[in-house]
């Protein structure tokens, strides 16, 4: 229903760290019309350009505090608010070149009443200034 809300046109930049880039972000919405706990955040996966990111190079970040996709399993006292806006991280070297990049975003979500755990994707193209 709110797939294509899941990821914003705002906030996609490189990321940098002492001087150097070390990677870069995008901020995403949940496609589900109630918040959820954070250990209910399944998986998140990353593709940009059409190249998957490693799990292990991916962090999740709500209200100034951050997690690893691992961390966020037994995340118990936080959540993702409805609308709320997380800031997803992806660790690469140098970032993106500025251009025009094609996105790709998949949130499991552990849904409490639903007998599976739906996947929901959305790929979009964003600019990413110099």
């Amino acid at each position: 229903m709110f797939d294509h809300h899941i990821i914003c046109e705002e906030g996609f930049r490189n990321v940098s760290d002492a001087g150097s880039v070390t990677g870069f972000e995008f901020q995403a919405r949940l496609p589900y019309y109630r918040g959820l706990g954070l250990s209910m955040v399944e998986d998140l996966s990353v593709s940009v350009d059409g190249v998957e990111v490693p799990r292990e190079d991916i962090r999740f970040s709500v209200r100034d505090r951050s997690w690893t996709l691992d961390e966020l399993e037994t995340c118990y006292d936080d959540r993702w608010n409805f609308g709320e806006r997380a800031t997803i991280f992806v660790k690469r070297a140098g970032g993106l070149a500025a251009g025009r990049h094609q996105l790709k975003l998949s949130e499991r979500l552990r849904i409490s009443y639903l007998p599976f755990v739906p996947t929901t994707t959305f790929e979009t193209e964003l600019d990413l200034a110099a």
